[in-house]
This record gives structure tokens, C-alpha cells and sequence, in this order.
């Protein structure tokens, strides 16, 4: 059930914190976990009473624009498969766990079988069981081999993190098993001593596709009596393996399949996947094999309300007079420190690292002025910290030590956080299935939990707290991953022959695509043809052409320049937003000012300050067309979908003051530009159109830079990419079109599918957008429909009711039926390319995204203040032969917002 809508409030109103300190959990159900014991006397609230401590007050109840109610449901029990060893099922019996759900007997039936499957269940539904139960299986059988080693097991995982806890997962599940099931993490942060043993001994290897892609395949011949045992592979929360960072792993899997092959290995291959549509083709795509499905989700649940939840708007201005909206990171640490204080366990997902560190010290200092031991038990947990950081935070969470949390995505993955009662999420996490599998966190021990999503001030966000059926009654999105890009295919051709001369034979493994890029990479001078197949020619790795998370380029270290202490790193494509001269960085709670950014050392020299306001990189954008491959009529406009040239230079960076946003100043760079050759859809405008919607030359620039602004905004909506990954530009009048023009692009090298989504579901996108815009209360536009506070142009020119006129215009003339023929014959469905590094994993970088959201000028993300993009620098060194027009032809990292031409570039 769900209540109806509730009126947004008009200005800030805190609600009152809780005087009486907490300092234990209080679980919201029976079941409990036992190493939480409730205290004599101790209540337990519903989700629901939670919500209603939170909302206490008149100003308070009225951000709450809907709740939606999801009763709790029953599971279904089923047996084990009879070829399931018994010690194995002693194991489980001992773990508390009496009889396995429906689907986790019906997924290790198919791996019996000798069939690579999928697990598409929900959060906290036993994947990990379904696939362990034949894997440890298969070790004990392995084990009564002469060598103690007759089969092993590859669990691969898309960060540290979530392979560490795997391990300590496996080991007391298979404790009762002995020394014959024996797990070892391989890893950037294995110490250098342990390597050799995990090679030589251990038959359950953890790992993530980073390490299998630099260190196991390239040193294949030290791994081959692992390889030659393989039998199964795991691939842990498959459904992050999107866009251009998914098609690299889809290419690593095949050159760890042709190895296997190579060994007389053929592992099957068992997959878990959040709930997703139609995950098998997905994980088909991924694998490059046939995958069966197991999406029946068997297992009960808890009650779970979840509500949304919109800032009230404040009495502040922003840019050309916009009303604001109190910042999503101010509201979601009032609410993780109310929950903190009635001691309930919380964790609060936001989209960037800077945002996680901030939200953690507004928390911190609101804590203690309740209760000194507060503090203590609230942290932030991001990507970029030290390894024994890391792992500290894991022990803290995992003990119940602390309370609250703040974390970017790394914990939206299948790290065990058992026993939370509630998640806060500070803005829309760019797909649907990102959204349930944070909100899953809570209540991972079938208790009830609450879950509230915290809009930000930008118009997706907006649109979604005011349309909950957008959420509630839509099918989680399709998987869109493309092998076949020659920007990702090339290097890891390379990088193949390189482990072994590729052969004819070879070709179709790799995907269609292979044969005609192989005479490029031989001009190329990177591969020579012999009668015995395609040779590496270089001395250098050739794994190292790419970054398969596509970061780009050596990371750049954080250095405090008064003792030369390494903070943490900042990836290549980051650092021109992240830690340029003068940004605000922080970590682990403190401070720091960047004095200067080495970009020939890949270096940022810092130290310690307390400014009060933090800081927002802006770029401008320029783009150029390099060939349409499909064009409509629009009445008469276009809608084109083809390949562009972008070229991106952060120009300038804003100060804005901590909490409220408000902008102090704004200070020049001198940065070199970058350039991207990439895919996209541009859609134009005739003088005809202009007529008839009553736009004149005036007002043309600023309705075309709004309705770029709000198509870019809502695009994540039917592309269903993260906001990082897509940028646009609007031109008055283009050279290349000679006409109006608005361009969406992808962010990455050769594309990653979303610009062609938008060009299949142009009319519904473009429909929505307009009815963002002409929905919103204010004026003359605000960060809730038009305004980018990344915008290179600052916001100027920018007219609300042009754009709504003009997309009304355009849209009368659209055809009925949107275009379904997928050029280059991809798919139409299309889904986010998270990006991951190695402790985080979704999160986004959003297009005219309000101060709520950490600027990019403390984030070590190419975003501003969100998640690192998979985008990464087409393969091939420097003085690679090749040219500007293939896969190999050198480009730097990817492009940013700002405009360019008269435009705005937004989103990238």
C-alpha cells in the first residue's frame, strides 16, 4: 500500500535530536542476530515507528512526499541436490541453516549439471550458498586427488572489499570441512611473501577482475596447475559488470576461458546477480556461453517502508536569483544522526567520496553535542583509503562497534552488514536495481527495515520523489554491455596474443569484431602475423595498455607536502576536477587544501586547512561530428545518432559555503585539454520549428541550454546509465549541422550504449524532459529542472519557457513510434557502466545536480563529487604508428562538462 502524496515544505526547520543517548543497537525484529543481544527491558520499533520519530514535526513530516509499504513475505524450502557431498551439507546444517531455499537447490542443480547459471534473487536472498554448495563440493572431491588439489574454484568479485568478506565468509562455513577447502584472497594489497602459497596450494582463490586481468593471465604458466584443475568460476554481484567496464571483464573472461581451454580446463560459470531483466542474456554477453536462470527468488522477507524524502527549499539564492533547496548531504547526516541516536544501526549511501567524508563530520559534531561516545561509533567508508583502513572499518561494522555509517557504494555489494535496521540513500543511485540492492542492506537478517531516499536538487531526482510510480511499479532495468567496442576489444587482442599467439581458430571467441580489427593492430606494429598465429611484438606488458576499470593513466598520489605522508590516490581522469590547485580534499575526517597538482609526476601536494566552503570544478566543452550513421525526420528536424569528437578543459573551480551551498567565489585554472572520440545522439531545430514555438534569436541559446540541461538530467531514466557517464552540449548553430543542435554523448571512447538508448526512446525521454521543466514550481529555473552547478557557462543564458515551447514544438512532431533498429546491430536496452574502482562500484556523477551533491572538487571521481567513470584512454603507447581514426589513436582522458560553442557540456 502507499499514502498519498504530501506537500514539499517551503523552508528549513530541523527537528529536534533525541536528548537521551543511545549507545546500543536496537534491532527493529525477533530474529536478531545472537551477537546482539537486546538489553533487559529493551523495545524494539517497527520500521514505521522509526519513520514517524524521524518526521516528528510539522516541518519535518512535510518532506516526505510518499511512503510505500512492502509487507513482508514467506520463503519457500526445497532439498539439496543428492550429489551434494554430505559433509557439505553437515556444514550448512551446522551454520543454522536447515534446508536451503528453492532457488539455491534449483542453482546448484544446473552447476551439477555441468551448466553455467545465473542467480538473480534479491538482496539477502543466499546466493552466495546456492553457488558455494557445488563449489566446496567439488574442492573435497578435488582433495582426495594424489596432488591434494584435483579441483579448484575462481571466485571473482568487483572490489577488495567484497572479496575479503567472501573469505571470511567461506572459512567458517567450511571450517567443519578442514584443511581440505582452503580460500585465500589474491589481491593488490596479498603481501608479496603469501602470493606463492595462494599459486601452489590454495583451491579457492578470491580475486576481482583487475588482478585477474594484470597478474594471473599474464603469468599464466605460474598458474598452471590451478588453471588445469578449474572447475568452477564465481562471478559475486555480476549486474555491476555494465557498460565499457563490463565489456572489459566480458574480454578478460574470454582470455581466462582460452587459457583454461589451453590447460584442457573448462569451468563452468556461476553467476549472482541482483534482481535484473532478463539475466541470463546478460550474463550470456558477459561470459560469451550459454547461461541458465534462476530468478524465482525463494526466500522471505521483511517488512520494508521505504520512503521519499525532499529537502525543504531554504531562503537562500543561487545562481540568477534560483530558489534553493537545503542540500541532500546536510539532510541525510541529520538523518543518520537522529537514527544514531536512537540506536539504530544505519548506513547512509552517497554517491561520492567527498560526500561520505562530509557527511560523516557534520554527523560526528551534531553527535557530540549529545553525547560524547557518540561520535565514536559513526565513520566514513570510501574508495581511496589504505588498505588497513579499510579493513578496520569492515571489523568495526562487523562487531556491532559502530552505529552509523557513511559509505559511497562499495557496501552496496554483497559485503555481509547483517543486522541493520535502516538505509539512507542521498540521492537517486542512477538505476532502479541500484536502489533495491542499497535499500536491501537493511534488514539483511529478515527483520523489517527502513529505507529513505534523500532527493538531491536536480531534476531526475525531483521528478522521481513526485512520481513514485517511476519506482515502485517499473521493472528493474536490462544489462547493456558491448565486447565488441574496438576500444576495449584491441588491447586485450593485444594483451591475449601476448599469453599466447592468437590463432585463426581464436577469432571467434573474441566476437565478430576481431577479424577486422586484427590487420589494424598489425599495421599498428603491436601484433605480427606468423605461420603460427598473431605474436606480441613489444617489450612492454601488453595487460597494461588498458584499465579495464578505465580510469586512465598512472593514479595520482595525494601527498601532505609538510611531512611527505601518502593520503590516498586519485585516478588520472580524475584529478583534473578532483585535486586541481586550490581544491578542498578530504579524508578520514580531515581536511585538506591542494596546493599544487604535478600532472608529469602524478602527484597532489596537500596540507591540512579548515576552510569553510568546498569547492566544484567547471569545464568547458566543445564537439564536432565525425559521422552520422542514422538519422530521422523530426517534422522538420533531425534526430541523428552517430559518432562525435568531444574536447573538454576544466577552466574554473566555484567555492561554495559547507551546508547551505551558497557560492563565494569562483577562481580561473590553467589545465590542459582533453579529447574524446566517442558516440552520440543530437537532435535539431529548423527555423520553421523556432517559429512555431515562438522562440526567437534571443532566446534561442538559453532554451536550447535548458532543455540540454534537463535532457541530461533525465536521461538516466530510460538509459538507465549513471549521470557520469553521458555529457551535452547545446549549440545556437553548429558548423557541422547548420543548424540549433543539442548532442548527448557518451563518456567514454567508442561508446558505451547509452547514447544510442537515448536515440531508440528519444520521444518518451525527451517528453519527460519537457514535463520536468514545465512541472517545476519556480520562475525562471532552478537546480530542480535547468540549472547545472557544474555548468562551464555558469547557468547563463538559460529560459525555462523556451525550452518547454521548444520541446513542446519538437515533440508535435515526432513520429508516433520511436526508431527500433539498433544501428552497428546493438541492442536497444541499455543499462549504467558503473565504474568501480576497487571500493566502489555505482555510484554517480549527476548532470544539473544541486549542492546537495559533493562537488567534484574534493572527489577523487571524474564526476563532480561522484563515483570514477569507466572510461578509459584508447590502448596503445605513444609511439604507436596508428592513427587519430581507430581504436588505437591516443586520446586523453574523458571529457567534462562546461561549454563550448555557445553551449554547455553537462553530466561527463
Amino acid at each position: 500500500m502507499a499514502f498519498n502524496h504530501l506537500p514539499a515544505a517551503m523552508h528549513d526547520a530541523l527537528g529536534p535530536l533525541s536528548v537521551t543517548p543511545v549507545t546500543h543497537s536496537v534491532p527493529m525484529a525477533k530474529n536478531h542476530r545472537p551477537s546482539r543481544p537486546p538489553e533487559s527491558g529493551e523495545t524494539r520499533p517497527s520500521p514505521g515507528t522509526v519513520l514517524d520519530r524521524l518526521t516528528a514535526g510539522a516541518s519535518r513530516a512535510a518532506r516526505i512526499t510518499h511512503t510505500e509499504h512492502l509487507p513482508p513475505k514467506p520463503g519457500r524450502h526445497a532439498v539439496w541436490p543428492d550429489r551434494i557431498r554430505s559433509e557439505v551439507i553437515k556444514a550448512i546444517q551446522q551454520a543454522g541453516i536447515e534446508h536451503p531455499w528453492a532457488h539455491q537447490a534449483a542453482a546448484a542443480e544446473h552447476a551439477l549439471d555441468g551448466e553455467s547459471v545465473v542467480i538473480a534473487t534479491g538482496t539477502a536472498s543466499g546466493k552466495s550458498l546456492a553457488y558455494l554448495a557445488p563449489v566446496l563440493t567439488a574442492l573435497l572431491d578435488g582433495a582426495e586427488a594424489p596432488n591434494g588439489r584435483g579441483a579448484t574454484a575462481l571466485y571473482l568479485a568487483p572490489t577488495k572489499a567484497l572479496a575479503a568478506d567472501q573469505r571470511r565468509a567461506v572459512k567458517e562455513l567450511a571450517a567443519p570441512l578442514g584443511n581440505r577447502i582452503r580460500p585465500a584472497v589474491y589481491d593488490g594489497d596479498t603481501p608479496v611473501e603469501e602470493r606463492e602459497w595462494v599459486r601452489q596450494y590454495a583451491n579457492y582463490v578470491l580475486t576481482n577482475p583487475d588482478m585477474l586481468h594484470r597478474g594471473i593471465l599474464p603469468s599464466h604458466p605460474r598458474w598452471s596447475s590451478f588453471l588445469r584443475s578449474l572447475r568452477y568460476v564465481v562471478i559475486d554481484e555480476c549486474h555491476t559488470y555494465r557498460g565499457v567496464f563490463g565489456s572489459h571483464v566480458a574480454q578478460v573472461l574470454r582470455r581466462l576461458r582460452r587459457l583454461c581451454a589451453r590447460y584442457g580446463a573448462n569451468p563452468v560459470f556461476l553467476l549472482a546477480s541482483a534482481t535484473a531483466a532478463e539475466p541470463s542474456v546478460a550474463a550470456g554477453r558477459l561470459t560469451g556461453l550459454p547461461v541458465q536462470e534462476v530468478s524465482d527468488d525463494a526466500s522471505p522477507r521483511g517488512e520494508l517502508v521505504f520512503a521519499l524524502w525532499e529537502p525543504p527549499l531554504t531562503e537562500l539564492h543561487g545562481e540568477k536569483g534560483a530558489p534553493v533547496r537545503r542540500t541532500a548531504t546536510a539532510e541525510t547526516a541529520d538523518l543518520l544522526t537522529d537514527l544514531t541516536v536512537q540506536g539504530v544501526r544505519t548506513v547512509a549511501f552517497v554517491r561520492s567520496r567527498r560526500g561520505a567524508e562530509l557527511i560523516s563530520v557534520i554527523a560526528k559534531e551534531r553527535l557530540a553535542e549529545v553525547d560524547r561516545s557518540l561520535p565514536a561509533r559513526v565513520a566514513a567508508y570510501r574508495g581511496g583509503y589504505l588498505p588497513e583502513e579499510r579493513r578496520a572499518l569492515e571489523r568495526a561494522l562487523h562487531s556491532g562497534e559502530l552505529l552509523g555509517l557513511a559509505a559511497t557504494t562499495a557496501l552496496e555489494l554483497g559485503v555481509d552488514v547483517s543486522g541493520l535496521d535502516a538505509v539512507v540513500i542521498a540521492g537517486y543511485p542512477g538505476t532502479r536495481a541500484s536502489l533495491w540492492q542499497q535499500a536491501g542492506r537493511a534488514g539483511r537478517s529478515g527483520q523489517g527495515a527502513l529505507a529513505v531516499l534523500v532527493a538531491r536538487d536536480d531534476p531526475l531526482d525531483t521528478f522521481l520523489v513526485h512520481h513514485p510510480e517511476a519506482l515502485f511499479q517499473q521493472p528493474v532495468e536490462s544489462t547493456v554491455l558491448d565486447p565488441d567496442n574496438p576500444y576495449v576489444l584491441a588491447p586485450h587482442l593485444c594483451a591475449a596474443a601476448a599469453e599466447m599467439p592468437l590463432t585463426e581458430a581464436d577469432l571467434d571467441l573474441f566476437g565478430p569484431a576481431t577479424a577486422d580489427l586484427m590487420p589494424q593492430l598489425e599495421t599498428a606494429r603491436l601484433l605480427r602475423r606468423r605461420t603460427s598465429g598473431w605474436h606480441w611484438t613489444r617489450r612492454e606488458r601488453a595487460a597494461d595498455l588498458t584499465d579495464i576499470r578505465g580510469e586512465g593513466g598512472r593514479p595520482v598520489q595525494i601527498v601532505e607536502a609538510a611531512t611527505g605522508r601518502l593520503l590516498g590516490t586519485v585516478d588520472a581522469s580524475a584529478a583534473h576536477t578532483a585535486v586541481h590547485d586550490g581544491a578542498v580534499h578530504l579524508h578520514q575526517g580531515r581536511t585538506y587544501l591542494v596546493k599544487h597538482l604535478d600532472l608529469e609526476d602524478s602527484a597532489a601536494l596537500v596540507e591540512e586547512a579548515n576552510p569553510p566552503y568546498s569547492t566544484t570544478a567547471r569545464d568547458t566543452t566543445s564537439i564536432a561530428v565525425l559521422e552520422t550513421d542514422t538519422e530521422i525526420p523530426w517534422g522538420s528536424g533531425r534526430l541523428c545518432y552517430g559518432s562525435v569528437e568531444v574536447t573538454n578543459q576544466v577552466v574554473s573551480f566555484l567555492r561554495r559555503k559547507l551546508i547551505t551551498g551558497e557560492v563565494l567565489g569562483e577562481s580561473k585554472l590553467d589545465l590542459p585539454p582533453r579529447t574524446l572520440r566517442t558516440r552520440a545522439v543530437w537532435w535539431t531545430v529548423t527555423e520553421d520549428q523556432l517559429d512555431a514555438a515562438r522562440v526567437n534569436p534571443e532566446q534561442l541559446g538559453g532554451a536550447l541550454h535548458a532543455a540540454e540541461h534537463a535532457s541530461i538530467g533525465m536521461l538516466p531514466l530510460f538509459a538507465t546509465c549513471d549521470r557520469w557517464d553521458i555529457g551535452g552540449v547545446s549549440v545556437p548553430l553548429h558548423p557541422d549541422t547548420l543548424l540549433p543542435t543539442v548532442f548527448v554523448y557518451d563518456g567514454h571512447p567508442g561508446g558505451a550504449g547509452f547514447a544510442e538508448r537515448a536515440f531508440h526512446t528519444a520521444r518518451e525521454w525527451l517528453t519527460a524532459t519537457r514535463e520536468a521543466i514545465a512541472s517545476c514550481e519556480c520562475e525562471a529555473g532552478c537546480p530542480s529542472c535547468i540549472q547545472s552547478p557544474k555548468c562551464g557557462n555558469g547557468n547563463d543564458p538559460l529560459h525555462k519557457r523556451g525550452a518547454v515551447r521548444l520541446l513542446t514544438e519538437l515533440l508535435r512532431e515526432a513520429p508516433q513510434a520511436s526508431p527500433t533498429a539498433a544501428p552497428n546491430g546493438a541492442q536497444a536496452p541499455a543499462d549504467q557502466a558503473t565504474a568501480a574502482d576497487d571500493e566502489e562500484t555505482s555510484a554517480g556523477r549527476g548532470p544539473a545536480s544541486g549542492p546537495g551533491e559533493a562537488p567534484a572538487g574534493q572527489t577523487p571521481a571524474p564526476g563532480p563529487g561522484e563515483a570514477p567513470a569507466s572510461q578509459a584512454p584508447p590502448p596503445g603507447p605513444e609511439e604507436a604508428p596508428s592513427g587519430p581514426g581507430t581504436p588505437l589513436g591516443r586520446s586523453s582522458p574523458r571529457s567534462g562538462r562546461g561549454g563550448g560553442s555557445g553551449g554547455c557540456s553537462t553530466g561527463v
